[in-house]
């Protein structure tokens, strides 16, 4: 059965095919206006899923990196805090070395008390060392300051690590065990912490003796100081990794998140162009089907 073409159907189909014609240009130059592939989840609906993904993971991704870059500060204050701990100690370590010298009168051995005293005052004010209002000494009480001026006490009892994630289901503790440092007790752990040892030291001293019988413990703190910062640097050179990594999955999903959402601009010229022709095809087709009416003959 044969279906009779009228002339209105051929100004309908025509009037069709030119909008489809029309809006084909539209997305086009919204392409080339914007650089973008498309501009809402309709336009490309597995591309627009792929977005939210990329996206998705950059922002995971920077969250990392601050969480990285606090973890680096943190740990660098604390191995600056505890490079410092180190030379004092080794200038008590020459304090008392010089006790040793029997030629010594007691006000010599006095001022030698004192700078031992200030020394401790230095060593409680490392210890009260703080990142922004938080305490890195303290465990995970950083809100309370571990080393107590008043009395002289390192009083903090708080071992417990405080950890931040760097990646997925990887977490990496930022601070080290405060127990470790300052109240460490020599190798059979019954001896005294750092304060202790050097409140006897200027004791002694004070007393008018020498000191040179604390030349031990005072060597095995300086030996723990050492293999506390052994740690610590292991620890920022894994943070630094974790830092590289991080910024190369950066790069990686920004490239491909590029890719699927970036028009590639040659190839959208080229479509305009080809779509402009058609355009004009079109429309000289349309002249053509379109019957001239009485109107256009009463002039």
């Amino acid at each position: 059965m044969s279906i009779r073409v009228t002339q209105t159907m051929l100004n309908n189909n025509m009037l069709r095919n030119l909008s489809r014609s029309m809006g084909n240009m539209d997305k086009l130059q919204e392409q080339l206006a914007s650089g973008r592939r498309f501009s809402k989840p309709s336009d490309d609906p597995v591309a627009a899923t792929r977005s939210l993904f990329y996206r998705s993971s950059l922002v995971e991704n920077e969250q990392y990196q601050q969480n990285a870059s606090e973890a680096q500060s943190w740990l660098e204050i604390t191995d600056n805090s505890l490079e410092e701990a180190n030379s004092i100690l080794q200038r008590v370590r020459e304090l008392v070395v010089q006790s040793g010298d029997g030629s010594l009168s007691k006000d010599s051995l006095t001022a030698m008390a004192k700078e031992i005293r200030q020394i401790k005052d230095h060593l409680g004010n490392i210890a009260n060392q703080t990142i922004g209002s938080r305490y890195i000494f303290a465990g995970a009480e950083t809100n309370k300051p571990p080393y107590n001026q008043a009395t002289g006490v390192f009083d903090n009892t708080n071992s417990q690590e405080i950890t931040l994630e760097l990646s997925e289901r990887v977490l990496v503790p930022i601070n080290i065990n405060p127990q470790e440092v300052f109240n460490y007790r020599g190798q059979s752990g019954t001896g005294d912490n750092i304060f202790q040892l050097l409140d006897k030291i200027a004791t002694d001293l004070e007393a008018g003796n020498d000191a040179t019988s604390y030349l031990g413990s005072l060597d095995q703190q300086l030996d723990n100081l050492l293999a506390q910062r052994a740690t610590l640097g292991a620890r920022m050179n894994r943070i630094e990794l974790v830092q590289g990594r991080l910024q190369d999955q950066e790069l990686n999903v920004t490239k491909l998140m590029s890719a699927n959402e970036d028009a590639d601009v040659a190839e959208v010229i080229t479509n305009l162009k080809t779509q402009e022709n058609v355009q004009r095809a079109a429309l000289g087709a349309g002249a053509r089907i379109i019957q001239p009416s009485l109107l256009d003959f009463l002039r």
